[in-house]
C-alpha cells in the first residue's frame, strides 16, 4: 500500500510505532508532570500557612527532581524489569539507548515514553504522600526519605500489581487507585505518625496564605488528570476517551456534593472543601477510569464527594487515634479512603466488554453486577475479593516499609525540626521567605545579603 510520506516507516519511525499514540502518550506524560511541577507546587506552597510557603513548596519540587533520577537508575527496572520475585524486579538502570527505543510492552509505544510516563507517577506520588509531612518535617530527613521510599515502598506496589506481579492479571487498577492513591495516603499518614506533629499553635492555626494560587493548584492537578487516566491505555483510542470523560464527570459532581455537604451542616460552602471534594473524585475515579460507563461514574462521584467527607470531617473528629497523628492536609482522607473507595467500587462496576478493550490478553473477572446478569455472581464475588486483598497488601506493605524507613533515618538526622525552627518556618530551614512580609512567626526581616562578609577561598588570600 502506498502512505503519504509522513506516515511511512522510516529509520526514526519504525514499523511498529504508532505516531499518533506515541503524540499522545508524550502529550499525557506532560499533563501528568505538570500536576507535580508546578501544579502540587503552588497548591501546597499557597494552601499551609505563610511561614511555612516556601518549605511545602521545596518539598514537591525536591521529590520531583530526585525521583526522576533514582527512577532512571534503578526504580524503574525493580517495578517493570525482569522478576527477581514476586513483588519486584531486578534492579538495574534504564538508561541504555537499545532499552529505550525498543518497542514497549504497552501500546506501540517506544520504552522511552513507558519510563517516562510512568516516571511522571512515581513522583506524583512521593509528592502528594509529603502532604502528610508539611510544616515540620525535617528537610534533610525528607532528602533521604524521598530515594528510600521509592525504593523500597513504591516500586513493591507498582511491580505487584501493574509489573507481572502476583496481582497483575487478577486485580483492576486501571490508572493507579491502589498503586499510587492508596499507598501515598497509608504512607504519608504512617510517616506522619513517626514524624510527630507540628508545633501547638500550627495545629490550632493554620490558614491558607493564598486560596487564589490554591485555586490555580488544584486547577493544574484537575486538568492534569486528563493526561493521568487518559495516558494509561498507551494508546489515542476509545478506553482514552471514555477515561477521560468519566475523570471530569466524577470529579464535578463530587466537588459538588462536597460543596452542598458543607452548607448543610456549616451553613458555608469551603473552598478548601472544595477542593477536597475535587480531589476526592479524581482518586475515586481513577481504578476504574476507562473500565466503567458514565452512569458509573456519576455514582462514584456523589460516593467520592460523601464517604470521604463523613470520614474527614465527623470521624476524624471522634476518634483519638485520628487526632493523635497530624496528617497535615488530610492525605489519609483524601487519598487513601478516597483510592480505597475507587477501587471497591471498580471491582463493582468495570463491565465486561470494557474490561476486553483495556486488557485484551488478559482473563479479567466482571465487574460484579455484571455477575448477577450473566449468571456469573461466584467470578463477581472472586473479583471483589481480589479487589480486597489487593487493598489489605498496599495498606500492609506501605505501612511496614515506611516505619522501617522512618526509623532508620531517625538514626541518622532527626526526622522532626527544632522547636525553636518550628516557631520560624521558613527562615529557619532555609533562609528564605515567600512574601516580602514581616509576622507570622519569621524573624524581622534583614536586607538580603547586607549583612553577610564574603570571604576569598583560601588560596585567594595573601599570607601575612
Amino acid at each position: 500500500m502506498n502512505f503519504p510520506p509522513g506516515l511511512n516507516p522510516d529509520e526514526g519511525s519504525p514499523e511498529w510505532m504508532n505516531k499518533a499514540d506515541s503524540a499522545w502518550q508524550l502529550t499525557a506524560t506532560t499533563m501528568v508532570c505538570l500536576q507535580s511541577v508546578p501544579g502540587l507546587v503552588i497548591l501546597y506552597g499557597s494552601m499551609v500557612k505563610k511561614k511555612w510557603a516556601v518549605n511545602s513548596a521545596f518539598m514537591a519540587f525536591y521529590a520531583f527532581a530526585a525521583v526522576l533520577v533514582c527512577w532512571v537508575l534503578l526504580a524503574h527496572q525493580m517495578s517493570f524489569g525482569a522478576k527477581m520475585s514476586p513483588l519486584l524486579g531486578r534492579p538495574g538502570s534504564a538508561l541504555s539507548e537499545k532499552l529505550l527505543l525498543g518497542r514497549s510492552r504497552r501500546g506501540l509505544v517506544p520504552v522511552a515514553d513507558f519510563v517516562f510516563y510512568q516516571f511522571a507517577f512515581a513522583a506524583i506520588t512521593v509528592i502528594l504522600l509529603a502532604g502528610s509531612l508539611l510544616g515540620r518535617m525535617n528537610f534533610y530527613a525528607w532528602m533521604l526519605f524521598v530515594p528510600l521510599w521509592l525504593f523500597f515502598s513504591y516500586t513493591v506496589g507498582a511491580s505487584t500489581i501493574w509489573g507481572d506481579g502476583f496481582l497483575e492479571r487478577r486485580i483492576i487498577d486501571y490508572a493507579g487507585g491502589y498503586v499510587i492513591h492508596l499507598s501515598s495516603g497509608v504512607a504519608g499518614f504512617t510517616a506522619a505518625y513517626w514524624v510527630g506533629p507540628r508545633h501547638s499553635h500550627d495545629r490550632q492555626n493554620f490558614p491558607p496564605n493564598n486560596i487564589i494560587h490554591m485555586l490555580g493548584g488544584a486547577g493544574f492537578l484537575w486538568l492534569g488528570w486528563t493526561g493521568f487516566n487518559g495516558g494509561s491505555p498507551f494508546a489515542a483510542g476509545l478506553v482514552a476517551s471514555l477515561a477521560i470523560f468519566n475523570t471530569h464527570l466524577c470529579t464535578a459532581t463530587s466537588l459538588l456534593v462536597w460543596v452542598s455537604l458543607d452548607m448543610v451542616f456549616y451553613r458555608k460552602s469551603s473552598v478548601i472543601g472544595a477542593v477536597q471534594g475535587m480531589i476526592t473524585g479524581l482518586v475515586c475515579i481513577t481504578p476504574g477510569a476507562g473500565i466503567v460507563e458514565p452512569w458509573a461514574a456519576l455514582l462514584m462521584g456523589i460516593m467520592s464527594g460523601s464517604i470521604p467527607w463523613y470520614t474527614m470531617m465527623v470521624l476524624h473528629r471522634r476518634f483519638a487515634f485520628f487526632q493523635s497523628v497530624d496528617d497535615t492536609l488530610a492525605v489519609f482522607h483524601t487519598h487513601a479512603v478516597a483510592g480505597l473507595l475507587g477501587g471497591i467500587l471498580s471491582g463493582i462496576f468495570a463491565k465486561p466488554a470494557l474490561l476486553k478493550l483495556m486488557y485484551p490478553d488478559t482473563t479479567y473477572h466482571t465487574g460484579l453486577i455484571y455477575s448477577f446478569s450473566g449468571g456469573r455472581h461466584a467470578d463477581g464475588f472472586k473479583q471483589m475479593g481480589i479487589q480486597l486483598l489487593g487493598a489489605a497488601f498496599i495498606t500492609a506493605w506501605n505501612a511496614g516499609a515506611t516505619s522501617l524507613i522512618c526509623i532508620l533515618i531517625s538514626r541518622i538526622v532527626d526526622l522532626r525540626m527544632k522547636e525553636d525552627d518550628l516557631e520560624i518556618g521558613d527562615d529557619a530551614v532555609h533562609g528564605e521567605e515567600a512574601y516580602a512580609l514581616w509576622g507570622d512567626g519569621e524573624r524581622m526581616p534583614k536586607p538580603l545579603r547586607l549583612h553577610m562578609h564574603p570571604r576569598l577561598p583560601y588560596f585567594c588570600r595573601q599570607r601575612v
